[in-house]
């Protein structure tokens, strides 16, 4: 090549002299970006002299790559100091009126499943009822045995129920909370059981794979179905109010006898019929009934001397009849424009 190292060196002082002259009289970011793509870009000074370390001795090439580097190491830091220090003086000028209001910032709320589950919770607590809480990854003997539901029973069937393995499953219920519950205590027990339940259900308006429940029992000498319902009215009219009415009709559940369903009358209309309650003047809330003899065995009571009763509901059911929300997945799609009403 016709120019020997030290030409070239002596080059690349001079272009850093100029470049520091340059970048030190740079007033605004376009002219900065200017003097960036005239030596850092692909086309620029510095780049072309990187061109020339193919054509210098092998002996040669380590002293110019030095200095090279040291040159476009030295550029992009002087680059990057001087944007920092025009955002700098742009921030420190911007003009802040401080007789403006300020931005309210967000709150957090309780989700409306939860509002409505800390009323429940208080009502009953108010009644003298004490919560207890269980696991919700259960095992089949909890879940289902123990509850008097047969082997052959469809609620045990893989296709409807979350199997972890051959014996340990998501809770489809809060009824094992009872078991449990009995196991530990003798009589007299007045618990409420709340918490997440899972089932194979396919997602849609009314069904969604997690939903809430709580389940309450009521064991002691001398309880009785007249017992059951005068607590479910109660606890009615203290969520609905003192107008609310409450029918239970014949159903059948493995671990109650007799069993029922029982329905609230419709809030909104007050039974002359509405879209709410489908003109029937009647919403269905859930079922309950006495505790089955067979039930009192797994938990060594005495059927003889105990009886009681048991109920549910589901608390997705109630929140979506109280707000009149006609589509349970909302309550678990987040979106703020919905979380914001309550």
């Amino acid at each position: 090549m016709d120019q020997s190292l030290n030409d070239i060196i002596q080059q690349l002082q001079d272009i850093r002299t100029q470049f520091e002259k340059e970048i030190e009289a740079c007033s605004g970011a376009e002219v900065l970006e200017a003097l960036r793509i005239k030596y850092l870009s692909k086309k620029g000074i510095i780049s072309g002299y990187l061109a020339l370390l193919g054509k210098v001795a092998p002996e040669e090439r380590p002293l110019l790559g030095q200095q090279l580097n040291e040159l476009k190491s030295l550029a992009q830091n002087l680059i990057a100091e001087r944007v920092e220090g025009l955002q700098l003086s742009h921030r420190t000028h911007t003009f802040f009126d401080t007789s403006l209001p300020g931005i309210k910032p967000l709150y957090g709320r309780k989700h409306p499943l939860r509002v409505v589950q800390d009323e429940i919770k208080s009502i009953f607590t108010s009644m003298g009822f004490r919560i207890e809480m269980g696991p919700e990854l259960e095992s089949d003997y909890y879940n289902f045995e123990a509850l008097n539901i047969p082997v052959n029973h469809p609620a045990r069937d893989s296709h409807d129920t979350f199997y972890i393995t051959d014996n340990l499953l998501l809770r489809t219920h809060t009824s094992p909370v009872q078991v449990r519950t009995m196991e530990k205590f003798k009589p007299p027990i007045r618990i409420i059981a709340p918490g997440r339940c899972f089932r194979k259900d396919a997602i849609d308006a009314t069904h969604y794979p997690t939903f809430h429940q709580v389940e309450g029992l009521v064991v002691d000498e001398g309880i009785n179905f007249a017992d059951l319902k005068g607590i479910i009215l109660a606890f009615a009219k203290k969520l609905l109010g003192e107008d609310i009415k409450i029918r239970f009709r014949p159903s059948y559940f493995p671990f109650t006898e007799p069993s029922a369903e029982y329905d609230f009358s419709c809030f909104k209309c007050g039974g002359t019929g509405c879209r709410i309650c489908k003109g029937t003047g009647w919403i269905e809330i859930s079922g309950a009934g006495m505790v089955h003899p067979a039930v009192f065995k797994y938990v060594d009571y005495d059927s003889e001397k105990y009886t009681g009763y048991a109920f549910g509901m589901g608390i997705e059911r109630i929140a979506m009849l109280r707000y009149q929300i006609d589509d349970i997945r909302v309550f678990y799609e987040n979106d703020l424009r919905f979380l914001q009403q309550f």
